[in-house]
């Protein structure tokens, strides 16, 4: 599906304090790209009222104080700003290498994904990290991202009974996508391997070690490099 890029945006009420503004439809960088161009626009101007501009795939989540502004005044500021879209800049993506540790203990469900796809467990570790990913969101839980690039030759269902716990850290596949648990949670994808590294750190500076636009990139390391680099790791 093709999306008209000046096409205005459609808005929707998202709670008592929210507006959602939907700019396309589906996974399309280019779209991501206007999203995020708009949520720069918004919070460098800090605007009054406005307290965050959260970006998706397609579409920007608007919070803001009822008390300050309304829809109705936030809808025409919006329709106001795409005209200031192609001045309007977004940072220079970063590329961010994560070593992670495949099969085994770490990855329990690679023999499947092998399995369904009709290649090797090898075919599997080189094909994921032979893809650079596009952050397209970040959300679910803090370091979740969702990353755009997957070699088709990877796709593999979700399990039917999704696990109770899943490791901080466990590398996975869902139908189309790849990502990384950042926290312990249940999960339901299938777990190809791990990384050593802490996604989400609270205490840092920088509690999340990307952001919405950067590239990911997996690398394969040992099982003695990954404990050596999770010692390093250790808080």
């Amino acid at each position: 599906m093709t999306t008209n890029l000046y096409e205005r945006a459609r808005f929707r009420i998202s709670g008592d304090r929210s507006l959602l503004a939907e700019y396309g439809t589906g996974v399309d960088q280019a779209v991501n790209d206007k999203v995020r161009r708009m949520a720069n626009l918004i919070m460098n101007r800090k605007l009054p009222g406005i307290e965050a501009a959260v970006p998706s795939y397609c579409a920007l989540s608007v919070h803001y104080n009822p008390l300050r502004t309304g829809f109705a005044e936030l809808r025409d500021l919006l329709w106001s700003l795409e005209n200031e879209l192609d001045n309007a800049d977004i940072p220079e993506p970063s590329t961010i290498d994560i070593p992670v540790c495949y099969g085994k203990e770490f990855g329990p469900d690679i023999d499947f994904v092998a399995q369904h796809n009709s290649i090797s467990v090898d075919n599997v570790i080189q094909l994921h990290t032979g893809s650079a990913y596009h952050i397209f969101a970040i959300g679910f839980a803090p370091g979740f991202c969702y990353l755009g690039g997957l070699n088709p030759k990877l796709y593999a269902p979700r399990l039917e009974t999704p696990r109770v716990r899943v490791a901080a850290g466990s590398v996975g596949i869902a139908g189309a996508q790849t990502g990384v648990y950042p926290l312990a949670s249940p999960g339901g994808w299938r777990l190809i391997g791990r990384t050593p590294l802490r996604l989400f750190a609270p205490e840092r500076p920088q509690p999340i070690l990307y952001q919405a636009g950067d590239t990911i990139r997996f690398r394969s390391v040992s099982s003695d490099e990954f404990n050596h680099i999770s010692r390093l790791e250790m808080p």
